[in-house]
């Protein structure tokens, strides 16, 4: 059986490894594993297009409607999912890669991300010869044009709007040309809230930073929040799924600092609650977590697996360290609109985000990244588990090794050929220098070859 599917969808190089053939097949085998109505939408690339009726295309030919939402981001496409009568969704994204990269991801009839058991069906499908209905069955297509204004209302019914109003903010908002460019400057426009918008118009070749929200590609944010005095900074990713901010004095705050904050006022506020987050994510969310009375649960890696596990255990938040954030009132999704919405209440009720920030207890994480071809991953992960075999070890998603002082994981990426390498410590230097070994021992065997 072809294997397709990583951690977030089929992802590929366009014109390469993710063709108009492999999308015409997987648009096929989606319909022949859930026929009916489904919805499609895209991010801002420039392949969207080309990818999107290649998908529509595969699922008309087995006689399934294509309602096409146009250009969202994928919470928008899952909300719709969700509160309409279609089976299930298809998003065009490659979220966060770089620019020549797009993909397919899945969307099933509650508006969570595929399952491993959809997905495995319609990798199964996807190696058959799928035979097309007769010319009088094949599907249609239409367009709906309100799925962006129905998403952000559907947000800002959930937020107490006029204390957010009241508090007369200015943030700045980059949009990084993708697929916020409408839905984050409305939300905000609603809020009362006024928005310096930063790359904002929709290009798909990312021009104004890589589509990854990380310090070193945001530093255009940082610089106007400073020279602005904004409250705050806001960006996304490419598919507006994550969201990520710089704090009122421009000092950009890692992910898991601010799935930690906002946890903290959600258990706060339910008084106790399951807070679900993958063995990625750093230790400072349990120590805040159970300092009110809630509880960690940790996953693999993977906002699909965060989210069923949401479900299945009743956890009211959870999130990655990416800033990919769920919130359980909303919908089981990572949703970078959603969490605009919360953490601009949580400045104007708790404080300035420097300050709450300032009040979790510090941990030093260090993130190291080396090329890894994919047929390498799991010998590289067989390699570390060998050469360490007196260390304490959680296997839930690649090798986590656990010290007195810290921890170091190791895991492949489900989505590009790299391999990762992560280290934590209260201790920056301890955290340095395991980062250091560890991503030495994985060097060392990969020149190997």
């Amino acid at each position: 059986m072809t294997k397709m599917f990583g951690t977030n969808g089929v992802r590929g190089v366009v014109n390469q490894d993710m063709n108009v053939q492999k999308a015409l097949q997987i648009g096929k085998a989606i319909g022949a594993v859930t026929p009916g109505v489904t919805a499609i939408a895209t991010d801002t690339r420039y392949t969207c297009d080309m990818l999107k009726m290649a998908v529509s295309a595969g699922l008309m030919s087995v006689g399934c409607d294509v309602i096409d939402l146009g250009s969202l981001p994928t919470p928008a496409l899952q909300y719709y999912v969700r509160t309409h009568s279609v089976v299930g969704g298809v998003m065009i994204t490659a979220s966060h890669n770089p620019p020549q990269f797009n993909g397919i991801k899945v969307i099933a009839n509650d508006g969570t991300e595929a399952s491993p058991q959809q997905e495995e069906a319609i990798e199964a499908k996807y190696d058959e010869e799928i035979a097309p209905v007769s010319w009088k069955d094949t599907g249609h297509t239409s367009r709906y044009v309100g799925a962006a204004d129905d998403y952000v209302d559907a947000i800002v019914s959930k937020l107490d709007v006029e204390a957010i109003r009241e508090a007369n903010l200015t943030v700045v908002l980059d949009c990084t040309n993708g697929a916020a460019f409408y839905t984050s400057p409305l939300l905000l426009r609603k809020l009362g809230v006024r928005a310096i918008t930063l790359n904002g118009n929709p290009q798909g070749e990312f021009p104004g930073h890589p589509s990854e929200p990380t310090e070193d590609n945001l530093q255009d944010l940082i610089k106007m929040v400073k020279a602005t005095g904004a409250s705050l900074g806001i960006a996304h990713d490419g598919d507006a799924d994550r969201c990520v901010f710089v704090d009122g004095e421009g000092n950009y705050v890692p992910g898991d600092k601010t799935l930690a904050i906002l946890a903290r006022s959600i258990v706060k506020e339910n008084g106790g609650g399951i807070v679900v987050t993958p063995v990625a994510t750093s230790s400072v969310i349990d120590e805040t977590v159970s300092s009110v009375g809630g509880k960690v649960v940790r996953t693999a890696v993977g906002s699909p697996k965060v989210a069923r596990r949401m479900i299945d255990d009743g956890g009211i938040f959870g999130g990655e360290e990416n800033g990919g954030l769920i919130f359980a009132d909303h919908q089981f999704c990572r949703d970078g609109g959603m969490a605009i919405g919360r953490m601009l209440e949580s400045i104007i009720k708790i404080g300035p985000l420097k300050e709450q920030v300032d009040s979790l207890v510090p941990f030093y994480t260090v993130k190291k990244k080396l090329v890894c071809p994919d047929d390498l991953k799991e010998s590289v992960l067989n390699f570390l588990d060998e050469n360490t075999a007196n260390i304490r070890k959680d296997t839930t998603d690649g090798l986590k090794l656990i010290f007195t002082n810290g921890w170091v994981l190791a895991r492949a990426s489900g989505t590009e050929p790299i391999f990762r390498v992560y280290a934590e410590s209260r201790d920056k230097a301890v955290a340095e220098e395991l980062a250091s070994k560890y991503e030495a021992m994985v060097d060392e065997y990969l020149s190997s070859f």
